[in-house]
């Protein structure tokens, strides 16, 4: 019944489709709340320069962590590949590569992190007040990067096998370990922003072996021996998968640093609104992310069978999901921003702040969703070259110039700067409609 349940190349694709992305969901719901609950904490207890360090700092942070969501990524489309070719005996391969990959790179950014931090914190303008919370925030982070990057790589294995359940309950063990930190650290010992990032470094720690402990026990579709531990050729495998959706990632996420270094300069009150702003819309992006993880590993199953049109009527759902629920998003978001910013901060300035960016960046729930079915699709398809290069012309041709130009205006509008985002999403569906109109001739030569 389990097996079945994983197999995505047969039966509803409505039904097993939302069986495998709501725990996903779930699971990014959570680590929302993970993130979230940082900002929220040291809003009620700690300053209002910590704001501005968490966030400035959980952004530079952020960029190591989606960009090794989506260098894993490749492991979630190679074992989607393998399994919908019945060649489990090579998923062993895989994640015993995987595991001597990741180790060199998580020290390589380790390394990186704790002796930069000053002046990447100085490279992202960080507010005079906040510059020495942020370089504390990045510094504890750095030192833990080690447990961040494991519970990205073990989600990664789980969502290729079809299995979202599992990376959902190491989710929840990690944001319910990082509440009770941040409560702890912050709220107890007003530890500020350094507890914030403890809490953040300790929740993780606690989720990885947890989840190594739960997954002892479970009985896997694969056999995995020692000597698969190595630096074999699924690496570069992988690798090819992965880069361009890292590469990608780290623009997209660069470009958002480059975002918070236009808004930094417009003073303490911008920045922290910003801050609180940048959580809120980590629940906005929720449905459209978790549309895109369990697209990937949805196609790449039926691509490994055969079964493009398969493929095509998944991806077509998806997007008739993540509109549905982003229209009521959109609207909450641009009417009753305020009440959403209200949750992390008394501060009235700072609340004001939020709602107006807010505003602008609200369409970005429906727009989104249909984007990142597209790539959702084509992530399955091994198509990630061209995931990369739509990345850089919405991010490099719109969202970037755009924002920029905003944020230098008289008396620069947030709500001007939000909507770069939505304006640059819709730039990237035009050329995602392109390609898929082109592609879908090319496979229907091969099917």
């Amino acid at each position: 019944m389990e097996k079945n349940s994983n197999d995505f190349t047969q039966g509803s694709i409505l039904t097993k489709m939302l069986k495998f992305m709501l725990p996903i969901l779930g699971a990014l719901v959570l680590q929302a709340m993970y993130g979230a609950v940082d900002i929220l904490v040291v809003g009620w207890f700690g300053t209002t320069a910590g704001i501005s360090g968490v966030s400035t700092g959980s952004s530079m942070v952020n960029l190591v962590i989606f960009s090794v969501a989506g260098l894993s990524m490749g492991i979630t489309v190679l074992i989607g590949r393998y399994i919908g070719e019945r060649r489990p005996e090579k998923v062993g391969k895989v994640i015993g590569g995987a595991v001597c990959f990741f180790i060199v790179l998580s020290v390589v950014l380790a390394a990186v992190m704790l002796i930069f931090a000053r002046q990447l914190s100085i490279l992202m303008q960080a507010p005079e007040e906040a510059l020495d919370l942020t370089v504390t925030y990045v510094r504890i982070c750095g030192g833990g990067i080690f447990f961040i990057i494991a519970y990205n790589v073990i989600s990664s294995i789980f969502r290729g096998m079809g299995n979202s359940r599992l990376p959902l309950i190491f989710v929840a063990i990690a944001c319910v370990t990082n509440i009770v930190g941040d409560l702890l650290f912050v709220a107890v010992l007003h530890m500020n922003v350094a507890g914030a990032a403890l809490a953040t470094v300790m929740a993780q720690a606690v989720s990885v072996v947890l989840s190594l402990v739960i997954i002892r026990k479970q009985e896997l579709p694969f056999t995995m021996k020692r000597q698969d531990i190595c630096f074999n050729r699924e690496i570069g495998n992988f690798v090819r998968v992965g880069i361009p959706i890292a590469f990608q990632e780290i623009l997209t996420q660069l470009s958002f640093l480059a975002l918070c270094a236009f808004i930094n300069r417009l003073g303490l009150d911008a920045s922290s609104g910003y801050g609180v702003a940048n959580k809120i819309v980590s629940f906005v992006m929720l449905v459209p992310g978790a549309l895109m993880q369990s697209m990937s590993a949805f196609v790449a199953q039926n691509v490994g069978a055969g079964k493009e049109n398969r493929a095509r009527k998944a991806m077509f759902t998806g997007m008739i999901i993540g509109c549905s629920i982003g229209v009521f998003i959109t609207l909450l978001t641009f009417f009753r921003g305020d009440l959403l910013a209200i949750i992390f901060t008394g501060d009235a300035k700072v609340v004001v702040r939020a709602a107006e960016y807010l505003k602008g960046f609200s369409l970005e729930a429906v727009v989104t969703s249909i984007l990142f079915s597209f790539i959702g699709y084509f992530n399955g398809h091994s198509q990630t070259m061209f995931v990369m290069l739509q990345g850089l012309a919405q991010t490099f041709i719109v969202r970037l110039p755009m924002s920029y130009v905003m944020s230098i205006q008289p008396d620069a509008s947030l709500t001007n700067i939000g909507l770069a985002a939505p304006c640059a999403t819709i730039f990237g569906i035009v050329i995602n409609v392109v390609f898929f109109v082109h592609y879908s001739r090319s496979t229907k030569k091969k099917y």
